[in-house]
């Protein structure tokens, strides 16, 4: 019975470990030759079909809720001047980020995860190794890079979609002064800011394909296992995007001082 429960109690440690070992060898698979150019194409373009969508939707009132609170916040300190500046730096730093890793993980992940599995529990898998193709090298691969790609850019679009609607709220609602929300925008905003958003999206793309791949090639038990491996995998890369999110702003605030306005 002890032995049972220490089983169980160590499986997480085990899945961790395994799941890093599947991204050690999506590391080395980037490295092999061929590599599927189409295959990557392909999936760039599906990732961002699926996606591209829902997230300009989700920036719109990501930008609106983050202007409306900030420029309420900054009002009763009487430094509504520094509204646009305090609104961009959170939209660029924090929510358009946060926005892109959860349509990745939640719509270009389960889409990835559910595609494995459907091969996994097909025996396409084993099929392919049986004829000496690496599925990792085969498809793992190209659809990792392509959701760090894809991740990039919505990234972009968050920032800019975001950034607008805040812009129009606090116009529009809070009788905003135009010209002193655009002033604004350098006050506090440095260029690192951008770069470090950048970062975090290729970073939470990198991780949320990983952990959908390992997930779907893992996937067992006919199609209630390929309906559990997507859950879990949106489960699991929600979790990590956040930790990881709260790491890359520790260490960024600790790299980077704030510019003083």
């Amino acid at each position: 019975m002890s032995s049972l429960t220490s089983s169980r109690a160590l499986a997480p440690i085990g899945t961790a470990g395994k799941l890093f070992a599947f991204g050690l060898d999506v590391g080395r698979g980037l490295f092999r030759r061929p590599f599927q150019t189409r295959e990557f194409l392909q999936q760039a373009w599906f990732i961002a079909s699926v996606t591209i969508i829902p997230t300009a939707l989700v920036a719109i009132p990501f930008g609106a809720v983050i202007a409306l609170q900030v420029g309420g916040l900054i009002k009763q300190f009487g430094a509504q001047s520094f509204v646009g500046s305090a609104s961009v730096l959170a939209v660029v730093r924090e929510a358009g980020p946060i926005a892109t890793s959860l349509l990745i993980a939640g719509a270009g992940g389960s889409a990835i995860a559910a595609d494995l599995g459907a091969r996994k529990i097909r025996e396409e898998l084993d099929a392919m190794m049986v004829l000496g193709i690496d599925p990792i090298q085969r498809l793992v691969v190209p659809r990792v890079l392509a959701c760090m790609l894809v991740a990039v850019f919505l990234n972009g679009l968050v920032s800019v979609v975001g950034v607008t609607g805040g812009y129009i709220f606090n116009v529009v609602l809070q009788d905003g002064t135009p010209g002193a929300y655009l002033a604004s925008f350098t006050a506090l905003a440095q260029l690192p800011d951008l770069w470090q958003g950048m970062a975090k999206a290729l970073v939470f793309g990198l991780v949320a394909a990983i952990v959908a791949s390992y997930k779907g090639m893992n996937a067992a038990g006919g199609p209630k296992g390929v309906g559990d491996a997507v859950n879990e995998s949106v489960v699991v890369s929600f979790m990590l995007l956040f930790v990881i999110n709260f790491v890359m702003s520790a260490i960024y605030f600790q790299l980077v001082p704030p510019k003083t306005g």
